[in-house]
């Protein structure tokens, strides 16, 4: 983008290769606004496919300018980033000019992103600045410095010439209201599921720019303090939960172990604080004090648990906020009129035109007004489910939360076909599984909708979930903690009795016919094997990785990846022939031929797996009885198998 800051006004305006070598723009037919500086007897101008403007010499050369080497705020596959490059977003949608956020490589070599007004506050925010270089994965000493997107990335592809649709598969901040200066100074920002990121002023302020939330807020008829005025006489504190504001700390900016009191004489005892966070460390077990001299960076989250403190003059009535009433502007729909002009001659016949036109956009924007409202109504039912989510219970973690609480994901104690578990420690000292899910291929507003149905699932021989994240690529689940593990692990070991080991078959029964009948929607497991089936310090069952598969409504027929439905709807048990191995098949085959062939179906079972065991005698009879409803849930028919309902109705039968 050439002359981003001061931009042609789009009339007259040419792109011209001249004789000399030089690539000039002109607007107003003959205004030069920018040139590559560049000259050549001979020379010519190539797009290539990837996007990258060429102007190299007829003979071939070498090139001597080209696009990619002036990034603007977009990196195409294959363009470097360099050293004496610099990645600089734009204003807003509509407004191209340059915006507060820069990419580049700083000098200790590392990238970073950083926020800059342009007047007074700049930030680093990515990579997380209290992170060592090596705790943030970085390396000092690679002096190449040099960035680039490859074709076989995931950013995107290219087909004859033209860009395909790019879709977002990795981003840096995974929280949008912990992106710095998103709602400028002494404005806050929350996250809305169904609309994103919004902004307010905090009470006492009011907005700088009513078009623009990056100008932030300003005090509201009221002075800020001065150096003698230092006391109560003259403020008070407005307290606000879940809120906090990063950096901009006075003098060592963590004061550890105070007292809330302390906090407030502290940030009186100084005439340029505004305010303080008062946070409770988990680590150590008490309170800090980060009395600020900037609000600046504030987000509100359900996340964060402690408090903010705004310090405002007593003469200043405001009533404490727990509730924000968000008024953003969006400034979407605003484009910024260029101030260039070109004297020329005058003509009204292009007012008819134009009185067409501006009527076409309105009805457009009209239009598109009626569809989004139309998109919103869709989107609720998606609002609904976030809303139980909170309602049963689950906690939303925040990717950093769960990577601290797992230690970097160091302890790996489970693996699977969706994804790999993790121990963890909580924050309230509860020990965790945590589970990794693979690479999402869902949005979040999916997800969610799953993750609700997964909470209101609540049964006794079902594993307790306690949270999800979902952030950016990242979906993880927060399970409790199982000491004993998975039945794989304990199934061929002497620690599990007869007793127990018919309290694991049926009470996994138990767990999977609520799951398929009871609950409010018919949920398949589809992967039922031993490394699912968990088991407590008495070695009781717990189902595990549920609900992660497609969720079948009540009036969905058919079957789903081998589970059948029997004649009355219901779905049949999912221990079926479909999902048996070749060798499994080949075992339940013989023992099914044994049992027809042998007169007397206990002396083969006998035969099979002994009468005894460490722990006690099988009770050979109940083991018949599993044996055949075994075969049966491993029919080649599907209508021939029993729903997990008559399972524990068999089972119980013999338990009696």
């Amino acid at each position: 983008m050439a002359n981003r800051d001061q931009p042609v006004n789009g009339r007259n305006t040419m792109l011209s290769l001249l004789d000399s070598g030089n690539l000039v723009l002109i607007d107003g037919g003959e205004f030069i606004v920018w040139n590559s500086g560049t000259e050549s007897s001979s020379v010519q101008l190539q797009l290539h496919d990837n996007g990258n403007l060429v102007l190299k010499e007829t003979n071939g050369v070498g090139i001597i300018w080209q696009s990619f080497d002036s990034p603007t705020n977009t990196l195409l596959p294959q363009q470097l980033l360099t050293r004496k490059a610099i990645l600089i977003s734009s204003r807003s949608l509509t407004n191209y000019t340059s915006g507060f956020y820069k990419l580049y490589f700083d000098n200790d070599n590392i990238l970073r992103l950083l926020y800059d007004d342009g007047v007074e506050i700049t930030s680093v925010f990515w990579p997380t600045p209290w992170l060592a270089s090596w705790e943030a994965r970085r390396d000092t000493y690679n002096n190449s410095r040099i960035a680039m997107l490859d074709l076989l990335g995931n950013s995107s592809t290219l087909e004859k010439g033209k860009l395909k649709i790019w879709t977002v598969t990795w981003q840096i901040s995974l929280q949008p209201c912990k992106t710095h200066g998103i709602c400028g100074a002494n404005g806050l920002c929350t996250y809305v599921p169904e609309s994103g990121p919004r902004c307010d002023c905090l009470p006492g302020y009011k907005m700088k720019d009513s078009m623009d939330w990056s100008q932030g807020c300003v005090p509201d008829n009221f002075k800020l303090f001065s150096c003698e005025e230092r006391n109560d006489s003259t403020s008070y504190f407005v307290q606000l939960n879940h809120v906090e504001f990063y950096g901009y700390d006075i003098g060592i900016g963590y004061y550890k172990n105070y007292t809330l009191e302390e906090c407030k004489r502290l940030c009186l005892s100084h005439c340029d604080c505004k305010g303080f966070q008062f946070k409770f460390e988990w680590d150590t077990g008490y309170y800090s004090c980060f009395p600020k001299r900037l609000l600046f960076n504030g987000y509100q989250s359900i996340d964060f648990k402690d408090w903010m403190h705004i310090r405002l003059p007593k003469t200043k009535s405001v009533a404490a906020k727990k509730e924000f009433h968000h008024h953003l502007q969006c400034t979407n729909g605003f484009t910024q009129m260029i101030k260039r002009t070109y004297k020329k001659k005058q003509d009204s016949t292009w007012l008819k035109p134009l009185g067409w036109c501006s009527g076409v956009i309105g009805a457009f924007e009209v239009i598109c007004w009626l569809v989004f409202m139309y998109k919103t109504r869709q989107r609720s039912s998606t609002t609904s489910d976030y809303l139980q989510v909170a309602a049963t219970g689950f906690r939303r973690f925040t990717y950093a939360e769960l990577k601290k609480a797992s230690r970097n994901f160091s302890e790996e104690i489970g693996r699977g076909g969706s994804g790999v578990v993790y121990k963890g420690k909580l924050s309230d000292e509860r020990i965790a599984a945590i589970k990794c899910l693979n690479e999402a291929k869902q949005g979040e507003a999916e997800f969610l909708a799953e993750v609700s149905t997964i909470g209101r699932l609540n049964h006794g021989y079902l594993i307790d979930r306690w949270g999800y994240c979902a952030q950016g690529k990242h979906r993880l689940l927060v399970y409790e903690y199982l000491e004993n593990g998975s039945l794989a692990e304990n199934l061929y070991s002497n620690k599990l009795d007869w007793n127990q080991r018919f309290d694991i078959a049926l009470g996994t029964a138990k767990g999977l016919a609520y799951l398929h009948e009871e609950c409010l929607e018919w949920v398949l497991h589809c992967d039922v094997k031993p490394q699912n089936i968990l088991l407590d310090s008495n070695y009781q069952p717990k189902v595990a990785d549920f609900g992660l598969s497609k969720i079948l409504k009540k009036w969905n027929g058919g079957y789903f990846m081998g589970t059948g439905t029997s004649p009355n709807g219901q779905f049949n048990s999912e221990l079926n022939y479909d999902h048996l191995g070749d060798e499994q098949k080949r075992i339940v085959n013989w023992i099914r031929n044994k049992m027809h062939e042998d007169e007397r179906p206990l002396s083969c079972i006998e035969k099979i797996v002994g009468t005894s065991m460490e722990g006690g005698e099988i009770d050979v009879k109940k083991l018949e009885n599993l044996v055949k409803v075994a075969l049966q849930c491993a029919e080649e028919n599907k209508d021939a198998r029993p729903t997990m309902r008559q399972v524990v109705d068999m089972l119980l039968r013999q338990d009696i």
